[in-house]
């Protein structure tokens, strides 16, 4: 996806977990050891919720070997994403500790198949969590995801380009994460136990 795009979102499409599962399938054959699990991630694995048609995969490592991964996932027809944005999450700010805690590989598709991104982190790593927690909230929270729908909805409208905006949703994304950990401590969500701090 070329950041100098506007961005267009779609209403949620039952299609794009069915997308995913190829591309998990993909990933699990080519990875096989290094991928301990693939997760939907991302707007498009939240039903009801608007999103970009870009399919957000997270494949979790043991570590991030990256000469062996990005050997294995040209193999598979990805190409690694470069550039500051696509190596290191954004950190929410008030987090303290090692920033390379948040490194990650970034992998798009190399041929004319399904839009998606291929997220490469480590397990236990605070990106894993923070990915993990932004879907599981908004997929249990009907309020929540429907004005994040509505905040991305207006966002995309006022916005030039995915540059832009995703440089305005990143601190908006730690607003809603904040109200995700207060849910998360209220209800002991078990799906996220070993992530609790």
């Amino acid at each position: 996806m070329n950041l100098d795009e506007k961005v267009t979102l779609s209403e949620w499409r039952l299609d794009w977990e069915t997308d995913f599962e190829v591309l998990a399938e993909t990933l699990t054959s080519a990875l096989g050891d290094i991928a301990l699990r693939v997760d939907h991630i991302g707007s498009t694995s939240v039903p009801g919720l608007l999103a970009k048609d870009v399919i957000d995969a997270q494949v979790i490592v043991a570590e991030l070997n990256v000469a062996a991964i990005v050997k294995t996932m040209a193999t598979a027809g990805f190409g690694q994403k470069l550039g500051d944005w696509n190596l290191r999450d954004h950190i929410p700010a008030g987090r303290v500790g090692d920033a390379e805690q948040w490194s990650k590989l970034l992998f798009s598709p190399q041929d004319n198949v399904r839009d998606c991104n291929v997220h490469v982190r480590v397990t236990g790593s605070p990106n894993e969590r923070y990915a993990l927690l932004f879907r599981d909230f908004l997929r249990s929270d009907d309020s929540a995801r429907m004005a994040w729908g509505r905040f991305k909805a207006e966002l995309a409208t006022h916005t030039r380009d995915l540059s832009e905006y995703g440089t305005v949703k990143d601190p908006a994304t730690d607003v809603l994460l904040a109200l995700a950990e207060r849910w998360l401590r209220a209800t002991g969500f078990l799906p996220l136990k070993r992530w609790q701090d």
